[in-house]
């Protein structure tokens, strides 16, 4: 399969379906409230995803979380969760997940792995994407979302995002 999603860097902003790839949550459905356990302030652990509809050809894939309605109070989209490498084979990411097999990044808290939701002013919503690529990423784990998004340019093969919101505790 040929990637077919032109972008400079694909990673920024919202991501049109493209394909039958779909990323769905038993904790929430797409547009609703993620519950409060996952805020950063709370237990802090990411919650439950199902991904279905991996298409032919993916070597690996890859799920950030952010939230684009943080420009506003922090200046910029926040970055609350990077992995890239996922196996293919991976149908479902468990609440509280700490994967042996992909590569997490570091969130704009400063820290390798899952950061919550954490709104300082408002009910935000918070985007998780999820991008089947036909290659691996030889990325170092302090690498950014922007690095990711340079490094998957041209080997999308499919994309999915997953909407939630979250209000101030």
């Amino acid at each position: 399969m040929t990637p077919h999603i032109p972008s400079s860097n694909p990673a920024e902003g919202n991501v049109k379906q493209q394909g039958t790839l779909r990323l769905t949550s038993p904790a929430f459905k797409n547009g609703e409230s993620i519950p409060e356990k996952y805020g950063y302030t709370r237990q802090n652990v990411n919650p439950p995803l199902q991904i279905e509809g991996i298409p032919r050809g993916v070597h690996s894939l890859v799920l950030i979380m952010d939230d684009p309605d943080a420009l506003e109070p922090a200046g910029k989209i926040w970055d609350h969760w990077l992995v890239w490498n996922i196996p293919p084979t991976v149908y479902k990411i468990p609440e509280g997940w700490h994967p042996t097999d992909a590569t997490q990044g570091t969130n704009d808290f400063g820290k390798i792995g899952y950061g919550g939701p954490h709104p300082p002013d408002k009910k935000h919503t918070y985007l998780f994407k999820l991008y089947a690529l036909d290659t691996l990423l030889e990325l170092p784990s302090s690498s950014t979302k922007k690095e990711v998004g340079g490094a998957m340019n041209r080997h999308i093969l499919a994309q999915t995002q997953l909407a939630g919101t979250f209000t101030p505790i």
